[in-house]
């Protein structure tokens, strides 16, 4: 059960192999009573031909969409782009019809659509953490990205 008495946390990662190139999202998932973790869930996929931007937002996306009731989550990213993108930029980008501020189309701006349409219905604090430093949920999320990347690398010759 998500979201009834416990606090929910998620770690969020992207990994791609060549950008563009095989990549990976994952999610670590976490409902808190205090210092005690109460359920876990972890969450992993990838796609053949993608980048790590998109790998990045989907992480989150799928975060938003594992949740089957409004909730408060906060949400870790290692993704300034994602952190940024969700916090700020994306405002200007829906009042200027999904263009920058270069009257430019907003690069995977189907991603950044499902992303708001997935947070809206949620109370969502998004932190950004320094990635590969050593944060264990971090560190987690990213073998976890690794690991949906995995099936769509390319067979290494024997």
């Amino acid at each position: 059960m998500w979201g009834l008495m416990a606090e929910l946390y998620a770690w969020t990662d992207g990994a791609c192999s060549g950008n563009p190139g095989p990549g990976g999202w994952g999610v670590l998932m976490r409902a808190m009573e205090g210092d005690t973790v109460v359920k876990e869930r972890e969450l992993k996929g990838g796609e053949a031909e993608t980048t790590n931007n998109r790998m990045e937002l989907l992480a989150a996306i799928n975060a938003l969409e594992a949740l089957t009731r409004d909730t408060a989550i906060t949400i870790t990213t290692d993704s300034a782009y994602v952190k940024n993108g969700v916090t700020g930029w994306i405002h200007g980008w829906k009042r200027n019809g999904w263009k920058t501020a270069n009257k430019k189309p907003v690069k995977n701006v189907d991603l950044w659509q499902r992303l708001d349409e997935a947070q809206r219905r949620h109370k969502v604090t998004w932190e950004w953490i320094k990635g590969h430093a050593g944060h264990p949920e971090n560190e987690r999320a990213d073998e976890l990205a690794r690991a949906g990347m995995e099936p769509f690398k390319p067979a290494k010759a024997k």
